[in-house]
């Protein structure tokens, strides 16, 4: 890519991932601006909801909590929950393929940004059955 194409992206402006859960627009990635060593974008989680346990085969994933409160669970290396309440400011490290889970727990809506290395394994959530894909803005 040239210029500064996909240097400056806002959610709005990228297909968005919806599920029951929640929301992932991906605004670093490949596909969007040929970012190639990580993807990212931003996770909207309504209140209740939550991304239920889960792994990227292969990656190390940052999550970052902009705001709202909620419950993040990530494996130990023996596979063992350690559960901890989390909130704006905080960021959680899951190691190379741990499983791992975020659950709304406050009033409000909770907003993450979510980083993975290496970039790919958020695209198998298009294989999930509630997946729909929302198309950018304008």
């Amino acid at each position: 890519m040239s210029g500064n194409i996909g240097m400056f992206v806002y959610p709005k402006n990228v297909d968005t991932f919806a599920f029951d859960w929640g929301r992932l627009a991906l605004t670093v990635a490949p596909e969007v601006n040929g970012a190639q060593r990580f993807s990212g974008g931003v996770v909207d989680l309504p209140s209740g909801q939550g991304h239920t346990r889960h792994n990227h085969p292969g990656a190390e994933e940052i999550i970052f909590v902009i705001s709202g409160r909620g419950e993040q669970m990530v494996e130990d290396e023996n596979g063992n929950p350690i559960t901890q309440e989390v909130g704006p400011g905080c960021t959680i490290y899951v190691p190379e393929s741990r499983f791992h889970s975020t659950l709304n727990t406050g009033s409000e809506p909770m907003q993450l940004f979510v980083v993975y290395s290496p970039a790919g394994p958020e695209l198998a959530l298009r294989e999930l059955p509630d997946f729909r894909l929302v198309k950018a803005e304008g």
